[in-house]
């Protein structure tokens, strides 16, 4: 089992370099690069030249940490042919800083549209017909999540999907913080991951709120019933999933992926953040 830290809350104030240091400082052996302008943004081409590469190859044996995957968001599932074609070329290039930086996980979104969802299916599958023989041969494992938002929410269908790839090297993330978007509004935990205990590999640890709950007025949103997806990233505990649930059902199917401090909701207060959720995580998991 790899214990990394996603450190998307040092994104927007501190210097990659200075990231790695804060990630050692924190407790971790194990980063996982989301990300950040300063090396690959959102559905853009990654930007991280070489000479980048290098920098982070030293920097992180400096620290002692390693990457344990990179997290690209790429509109790959796009109904819109010019913008999957961007995408498939802007993963191509991070497949590449993957293996330059000798880091052998990908793990990302379906992304797509999820008003239309079928069209978005199609587009995944076209992406992938192109892409996967890529990720085999250079010997880097991708996983999914359904994310909030995407063309499929649900964790069942996201593990039929890849199921369908027929390929060892595609495996399934499950995030506790989308797990009432996995389900419709009921975040039960236990069956999303005994669902797909066949294919799950890393799973993201966060809380939130239902926001099928209370009538589906948990979160105010206005104007009432305008058509957004929302949902929190907190520390274990703060919200309302069962994480009790979570982590016993990891411990009765002998999980041994990834696990990854997933919390995005306190970047004024990281080290008490993580106080809170490393201790969470190791008691929940028994490590």
């Amino acid at each position: 089992m790899k214990l990394a830290y996603d450190a998307s809350m040092f994104r927007d104030s501190t210097p990659l370099h200075e990231t790695i240091d804060k990630v050692a400082e924190l407790g971790y052996k194990y980063l996982e690069l989301a990300p950040r302008t300063d090396f690959f943004w959102f559905y853009q081409y990654p930007k991280a030249n070489s000479a980048m590469i290098a920098n982070v190859r030293k920097w992180c044996k400096d620290a002692g940490v390693e990457i344990s995957s990179l997290v690209p968001v790429q509109q790959w599932s796009s109904p819109n042919e010019q913008e999957r074609q961007a995408a498939v070329r802007n993963m191509k290039r991070t497949i590449w800083l993957a293996s330059e930086l000798g880091v052998d996980t990908i793990n990302t979104e379906f992304s797509g549209d999820k008003y239309n969802s079928v069209t978005s299916e199609g587009q995944w599958y076209k992406s992938m017909e192109e892409l996967l023989p890529i990720f085999e041969k250079e010997g880097i494992r991708l996983e999914i999540q359904a994310h909030p938002n995407d063309f499929i929410e649900s964790s069942y269908a996201a593990a039929q999907l890849i199921r369908s790839l027929n390929s060892d090297n595609v495996g399934q993330v499950l995030c506790s913080a989308h797990a009432f978007y996995s389900d419709g509004g009921k975040g039960d935990v236990r069956k999303q991951i005994l669902d797909s205990k066949d294919v799950l590999s890393h799973v993201l640890i966060a809380d939130t709120f239902n926001f099928a709950g209370s009538f589906g007025l948990r979160y105010t949103i206005n104007p009432p019933g305008a058509p957004v997806t929302i949902h929190q990233h907190l520390n274990p505990g703060e919200g309302e999933v069962d994480m009790d649930a979570f982590y016993s059902t990891l411990r009765e199917i002998n999980f041994d992926g990834i696990v990854t401090n997933n919390v995005f909701m306190w970047p004024d207060r990281i080290e008490w953040s993580n106080e809170k959720t490393l201790k969470s995580i190791k008691d929940g998991l028994h490590i």
